[in-house]
């Protein structure tokens, strides 16, 4: 790339941010407030926890009650995620027994994401918390071991200022259809195609 090539793209972003920059100061619609969100991180991509997570620390941060319950994640597991959150005093739960591709026992599975959503329930309606992320709850639903009508009444019904977030990848048509904000992350490469291992700190 030449020095022009350089200069003509910093003129045309510089059209780009002033032409938004207008366009976000005629914004007379916006919300003021305090207002729970649901938000669903899908995808095939790597990440989607890690935003949530991410989410969990700023939440925290701002003097917000936050807790997490993990769909996959067996109760002991200690990822890295797991020895910061108990640093950091946010509860959270292992609600399964591993990746499903290795289940010796689907039916235990099924019936531990059964279970694991009845405690999840328990703390929405609660009312305790600020801020509650169900971790690879996608897979709970497409495989019906959770009945989406009572998840969906669940979440309608749950106190207005109540922020849920849903990881996963396949995330069901009507779930993203009554989420506010769904991010979408799909994968351009991964260090696994190389040949590259799962890494300490990053992947777990």
């Amino acid at each position: 790339m030449t020095d022009a090539d350089t200069a003509a793209r910093r003129e045309a972003a510089m059209r780009e941010l002033a032409e938004a920059r207008e366009q976000h100061q005629k914004r007379g619609d916006v919300t003021r407030g305090r207002r729970g969100l649901l938000i669903v991180n899908t995808g095939k991509g790597k990440g989607k926890t890690t935003a949530a997570l991410g989410l969990m620390m700023r939440a925290q941060g701002r003097g917000l009650r936050v807790r997490m319950f993990q769909f996959l994640k067996h109760e002991k597991a200690k990822f890295g995620e797991h020895r910061t959150l108990d640093l950091l005093g946010i509860p959270y739960e292992g609600l399964g027994d591993g990746f499903t591709w290795r289940s010796r026992d689907l039916e235990n599975s099924a019936s531990m994401a059964a279970h694991g959503w009845e405690l999840a329930k328990e703390a929405i309606e609660a009312g305790e918390y600020d801020l509650i992320v169900l971790d690879e709850f996608t897979y709970a639903l497409k495989y019906g071991w959770v009945p989406w009508p009572e998840v969906e009444a669940t979440l309608k019904a749950r106190d207005p200022k109540l922020h849920v977030v849903i990881t996963g990848r396949d995330a069901l048509p009507e779930l993203v259809a009554l989420a506010d904000t769904v991010s979408e992350i799909q994968p351009v490469k991964h260090a696994y195609e190389a040949g590259i291992g799962a890494q300490p700190g990053i992947e777990h």
